[in-house]
């Protein structure tokens, strides 16, 4: 009886209240001007991007030297130059002052502050909104991925500064054109509105988003890759997306397996290997 009772207690308690509300409460309490800026979102799905690089571009830096990590490259013989870095890292900061800084500005100046609601998201409630919101983003870029390679003169306009490296790495991440990074944006700041998510799971979701694009470009396939720990192979991960910088008319979808199955693009990771062999 007694346990019955606690667990009614706990589950009446849960219904009531989020795991989440000590965090949210502390971050809306302590924290407020901060997180009703319209910078925020900015910040924080920048300042994402380059900590989540930094421990992948040291193995790359470190490269054969440190063997334990190494034997994880998918492609080991093709390590990221110096002049490859460097391009990256241009063309980064090039988007990030020409189009993503002036958004930002854009946003803080005509926008106001953004309410934050009394109550917490579930925790199921936020991990179900990451999900649904990468599922989303995932047919979306798809179908827009799918067309700036079918149709050339969007290939070549567009898309095709991505695909200057036949070996991914995690820099090459955001080593994209202007309107690919616009559209990227777009997306990732609309389908949490669509989706009706709590502020905190938005960001929750800008976090995730951007560290799956960074695994998917790092270039490494660990054993903790979330194709890895994700069963039944419906994740991409890492080697899946090599294989689409290897062979450009497959692989479209940037996370999720689903979509490629079903239209036929789908690539097995084989490919990857292969290559490795005949290196």
């Amino acid at each position: 009886m007694f346990l019955m009772h606690l667990g009614e207690t706990v589950w009446e308690s849960y219904g009531q209240e989020s795991v989440l509300q000590p965090i949210w409460d502390y971050m809306r309490l302590h924290h407020s001007d901060t997180l009703r800026s319209p910078l925020f979102p900015v910040i924080l799905s920048v300042s994402s991007y380059f900590v989540l690089c930094l421990p992948y571009l040291l193995c790359d830096l470190v490269g054969e030297k440190w063997p334990a990590v190494h034997r994880y490259k998918i492609q080991p013989c093709k390590l990221p130059t110096a002049s490859m870095i460097r391009r990256c890292i241009g063309i980064t900061l090039r988007n990030h002052i020409f189009l993503v800084f002036p958004a930002a500005v854009a946003q803080w100046a005509w926008r106001p502050p953004v309410p934050l609601p009394e109550k917490a998201p579930m925790l199921l409630e936020l991990v179900g909104g990451v999900v649904g919101n990468l599922l989303l983003f995932d047919l979306q870029y798809f179908i827009w991925h799918l067309l700036h390679h079918k149709v050339r003169w969007l290939y070549v306009t567009f898309h095709a500064i991505h695909h200057e490296f036949s070996a991914p790495f995690v820099l090459a991440t955001q080593c994209i054109g202007g309107w690919e990074l616009v559209t990227v944006g777009f997306w990732t700041t609309l389908n949490p509105i669509l989706l009706r998510c709590h502020i905190l799971t938005a960001w929750a979701f800008m976090v995730a988003h951007v560290y799956v694009s960074v695994e998917d470009h790092c270039g490494y396939d660990f054993p903790w890759s979330s194709s890895r720990l994700i069963p039944f192979a419906i994740y991409g991960g890492p080697s899946k997306h090599d294989v689409h910088h290897q062979k450009p008319n497959t692989n479209f979808a940037p996370h999720f397996s689903h979509w490629d199955k079903m239209f036929g693009t789908h690539a097995d990771f084989s490919f990857v290997k292969w290559k490795k062999r005949s290196s």
